[in-house]
């Protein structure tokens, strides 16, 4: 059934996002397959202008590293204050996934995350002020910052949450501060929730936290090789 919203050739809206439903229920797609889903992306965004198809678009030249068409996309979905859209501008600053950094955009788009309630923002947003990026180095308040998080996150279900990185980050706190039993149960904590991501996500970032974790804990305690798991082969 065509809608209000066409374009000379006769699409609709509701003929492109029902491409894009049957795009998104499978994998490997062919070219041409790709080539209508960016038609019908750019369709729906110049017809109805909503961020989510926006993002869905700079998602799309995420995975094909056109980081220019990302950048373009994804500050367009910023524009009307997705949060998704500033937690991604903020980690492709971070990180210099347009080959450079630039904490100062990085701490804007954090910032503006973060005062949503993002956890995953407020945790980055901490660690500039511990490495002083962009802001003044300030040690107490990441230390504020991430004691804060804590209460929010202790409770997560959804793996997609940062239980890890702020427990991980808390344990390290905790070591400082000459609490290690305190310390060793967060890093058993985050273990577990990380351990059940992996194997739905095994992306390397979480790979690499794994492997930071196991490091950090086993300065902690005696490793016991008679009881070892998977990830302790890290150690190992």
């Amino acid at each position: 059934m065509a809608t209000k919203n066409s374009n000379a050739d006769g699409l609709t809206a509701t003929e492109a996002r029902q491409y894009i439903d049957e795009f998104n229920s499978h994998s490997n797609h062919s070219e041409d397959e790709e080539f209508f889903l960016i038609e019908a992306l750019e369709f729906l965004i110049a017809e109805e202008n909503q961020p989510e198809d926006m993002m869905q678009l700079g998602g799309y030249y995420y995975e094909q590293k056109r980081f220019d068409l990302v950048l373009k996309y994804y500050e367009m979905a910023a524009s009307f204050g997705l949060d998704a859209a500033d937690e991604g501008l903020g980690y492709i600053w971070y990180y210099g996934r347009c080959d450079e950094r630039d904490y100062e955009k990085a701490f804007y788009h954090n910032s503006r995350s973060m005062e949503r309630g993002n956890l995953t923002c407020t945790y980055k947003v901490a660690d500039m002020y511990k490495n002083g990026y962009f802001v003044e180095k300030d040690y107490g308040k990441y230390v504020s910052m991430i004691e804060g998080l804590y209460p929010r996150i202790k409770n997560a279900r959804n793996l997609w949450d940062p239980l890890p990185e702020v427990y991980t980050r808390l344990a390290r706190i905790r070591t400082e501060q000459g609490n290690m039993q305190e310390a060793v149960k967060l890093y058993a904590a985050a273990k577990d929730f990380l351990a059940q991501r992996i194997s739905y996500q095994p992306y390397f970032g979480n790979l690499n936290i794994m492997k930071w974790l196991i490091d950090d804990l086993y300065q902690l305690i005696p490793f016991d090789r008679k009881d070892f798991d998977f990830y302790d082969l890290y150690f190992l």
